[in-house]
């Protein structure tokens, strides 16, 4: 018995030596693993790597050149929070790649070739936390509703990319947001931006880098600071007419002369009429007295 309980705590270690031994053989080929995270960094992959262990809780695969996220291998992945991706070739179609990964709770997307944000996107990330979609150069698109579903997101960098143009209920929408990133877009600051803008000065949420935060078109007010011309843009918006606010000008103007001239022509036929029938009564009037 006593040499039996002796061999105990070396049958522990053994069993726990190989265990670990496993641990380290289902490590995803070129990648290091340490407890639940995997680390992929830099290593040249051209696609998603495969024997990833489905208890990980942090994957990283920054700097390598995967193109393609398949959605079905990210679902087995179910207790995944921190997902690292930038410095990658991800691009046009993201839509529903993230669909069993309700728990996920960091992305970066950045330096990646994303061209739009729809809806499908990151509807499925219900515990999203923070968002990293910057240096995007191609994307030129981001859907109104396409946070809708991301209530916890608090941190959303979107700077350097292709975008003109957002629309303020995109993000306004967002109750626990406090971080964006809005710098060194191609913001065109027009009547349509008008309301982005004023939403910018009265939010409390912390736009950094704010001093490149600047228009890039039309002309007269690239390179100025977002916010700063505010007041200048609601003069403009507010006071200038454009080539279709003046047609609609002329036709009302024209309707109004149109029914004023003939309700005047209605108002003096009746006035004949109401002169004839008076005057024929006075005179029938006449001719019954002097009979």
């Amino acid at each position: 018995m006593s040499s039996s309980y002796r061999l105990q705590p070396l049958s522990l270690v053994f069993l726990l030596g190989m265990g670990m031994a496993s641990e380290r053989i289902n490590c995803a080929r070129r990648c290091s693993c340490q407890y639940l995270e995997v680390n992929c960094t830099g290593q040249q992959l051209q696609e998603f790597p495969a024997a990833i262990p489905l208890d990980t809780r942090q994957l990283i695969l920054a700097a390598n050149n995967v193109s393609y996220l398949p959605a079905v291998e990210l679902s087995f992945l179910a207790d995944l929070v921190y997902l690292d991706c930038r410095k990658n070739l991800l691009g046009d179609d993201l839509d529903f790649t993230f669909i069993g990964m309700a728990k996920l709770i960091y992305l970066d997307l950045s330096f990646n070739n994303l061209t739009q944000v729809t809806f499908s996107t990151f509807s499925h990330l219900l515990s999203l936390v923070v968002l990293k979609i910057s240096d995007n150069p191609n994307l030129v698109s981001i859907e109104k509703d396409a946070f809708t579903n991301n209530t916890w997101l608090r941190h959303l960098d979107i700077s350097r990319t292709g975008l003109t143009f957002l629309d303020t209920s995109t993000v306004r929408d967002l109750p626990n947001l406090r971080f964006l990133g809005l710098s060194d877009n191609l913001w065109h600051c027009n009547c349509s931006f008008l309301d982005f803008i004023t939403w910018m000065t009265e939010s409390s949420v912390r736009f950094p880098d704010a001093e490149n935060i600047t228009c890039h078109s039309p002309e007269g007010l690239r390179a100025l600071e977002v916010p700063a011309v505010e007041a200048q843009l609601r003069l403009s918006c507010l006071t200038q007419l454009h080539k279709q606010d003046y047609i609609f000008l002329c036709l009302i103007g024209f309707c109004i002369f149109f029914a004023g001239t003939v309700a005047a022509w209605l108002a003096g036929i009746c006035a004949v009429i109401y002169e004839f029938h008076t005057s024929k009564k006075e005179e029938e009037e006449e001719e019954e007295e002097e009979e």
